[in-house]
């Protein structure tokens, strides 16, 4: 099947690397126009160059924007009207590690943080996104990137696990209020996803520890996610909303927390914040 965004306008936050790179790519291989907010302006060319040579130079466009600023959010979707003159999906995807410590040794400063880029950024992006749709009248999807961290406990990063699962229940408060106009809003919550923050080559204690956590033997990719997005994004998902979509190789099934002992790690000199859980 091809042409399955054929029309349709997209906003993907963090969309310059990882993650959000993949599903922009694959977006715009549906059919898509693409908007890419970014703070990365040299990750988010690589993207732009990415998307020329696959033909979808016209297709797609960049705004340096930190979406954890209500300010920002709003100038990126009005840059979206400008650009392509409507929105139909608000993929809000923007996040890093943020304070990865115990709760005992996070500072304020640093759980003020995370939250602003974890979540408030989502909220933000659900507002402003959530009255764009509706004021053209005609449904539209919002995606919403959490994590495995933020469904289960462990004693890891506590910032981090809450953001995510403010992340989950901020969807469902969204989905019921926006689905009388017809807008969707569903959550994707990766385990551990194999970004360009891990290099398969220089970082071999992390992957052996990511496939651990996991029954399936295959470290996650980028483009898992991308169709997982692109399945939301999609009218074949027009009956989907409020819900996680978990992309995590079997992890939760399985039992583990993704962050199980955040002091085992710190101790073995494991850097918790390459997981590539946006």
């Amino acid at each position: 099947m091809s042409g399955r965004l054929q029309g349709k306008v997209a906003v993907i936050t963090g969309g310059a690397s990882g993650m959000g790179r993949s599903s922009a790519l694959r977006f715009l291989a549906e059919g898509a126009k693409v908007v890419v907010a970014d703070l990365n302006t040299g990750m988010a060319e690589e993207t732009l160059e990415l998307a020329a040579q696959q033909g979808h130079a016209t297709a797609i466009r960049f705004i340096r924007a930190d979406v954890s600023l209500e300010s920002a959010v709003e100038a990126t979707i009005a840059f979206a009207f400008e650009s392509f003159g409507r929105l139909d999906c608000m993929f809000n995807n923007a996040g890093v590690a943020g304070a990865m410590g115990p709760v005992t040794e996070t500072t304020v400063e640093e759980w003020d943080r995370t939250q602003g880029l974890l979540l408030r950024s989502v909220f933000l992006g659900i507002k402003h996104g959530g009255r764009a749709l509706r004021s053209q009248g005609s449904g539209g999807s919002i995606i919403n990137t959490a994590s495995t961290a933020g469904l289960g406990g462990g004693s890891g990063p506590a910032a981090y696990s809450a953001a995510k699962a403010g992340v989950v229940n901020l969807t469902r408060c969204a989905a019921v209020e926006l689905a009388s106009a017809r807008i969707r809003v569903n959550t994707i919550a990766p385990g551990g996803i194999l970004t360009p923050l891990i290099p398969a080559s220089s970082d071999a204690q992390m992957l052996d520890f990511m496939k651990g956590r996991q029954p399936w033997p295959d470290v996650g990719r980028p483009l898992d996610i991308a169709n997982a997005a692109l399945f939301l994004a999609s009218d074949e998902s027009g009956f989907c909303t409020g819900t996680t979509i978990t992309i995590d190789g079997g992890l939760l099934a399985w039992g583990p927390s993704l962050f199980p002992h955040a002091g085992a790690h710190a101790q073995s000199g494991m850097n918790t914040r390459n997981l590539g859980t946006a």
